[in-house]
């Protein structure tokens, strides 16, 4: 996969996890019309970043209109698919969630402008699938893969730039944006949010 041009940056939409607290098949949730993860794929594709999907072999995705770069089935740790990205792509990433449907184009599109690492912090969280990584990362995430470190202080080992919610609320409400929907109690949140 080569680099993308324009920023420069390529958008990893990870999608490889078990899902479990929403009964599995995350991606394909149907969220205001669309699988969950149509929303942060269009968002970057909006953005002028080159999106693509990292599953394991045998996740179950819907039809999506990008690239698609599986992971290795083992471990089930979300580094495993930002280092498969990092080695698929010869510059910066941008690593989204596929259950972040309230990412918006210019969020991104200012996210990928930074040098790496650069991660959002909300809530006092750093939130490591809102950033962008670079191939310089890879080995001290390969480190605390090998660990089993935890990601969030994965991403805490980089010593990354961290874009906190003064930054974030340029864009809207930096709770929403990185919003994760991992359970039936956050589907109905952000369903409640988006008829808002």
């Amino acid at each position: 996969m080569a680099e993308s041009g324009g920023v420069g940056a390529r958008a990893a939409i990870l999608a490889g996890g078990r899902a479990t607290r929403l009964g599995g098949a995350k991606a394909t949730v149907e969220f205001a019309g669309r699988p969950l993860i149509a929303h942060p794929v269009e968002s970057a594709r909006e953005a002028g970043l080159e999106p693509f999907v990292v599953a394991k072999r045998n996740s179950p995705l819907p039809e999506l209109d990008c690239d698609l770069l599986t992971e290795p089935d083992e471990p089930t740790h979300p580094l495993v698919g930002i280092l498969s990205a990092l080695r698929a792509c010869e510059g910066p990433i941008v690593a989204l969630g596929c259950d972040m449907p309230f990412l918006t184009a210019p969020l991104l599109r200012w996210l990928a402008a930074h040098t790496p690492p650069a991660v959002a912090e909300v809530g006092g969280r750093l939130e490591p699938l809102l950033a962008v990584y670079g191939p310089a990362d890879a080995g001290s995430l390969r480190g605390a893969l090998d660990d089993e470190a935890p990601l969030r202080e994965a991403v805490e080992r980089l010593g990354p730039t961290r874009i906190g919610e003064e930054e974030l609320g340029r864009f809207g409400e930096p709770r929403i944006l990185a919003m994760s929907v991992n359970s039936e109690a956050d589907l109905a949140e952000a369903e409640r949010l988006i008829s808002g």
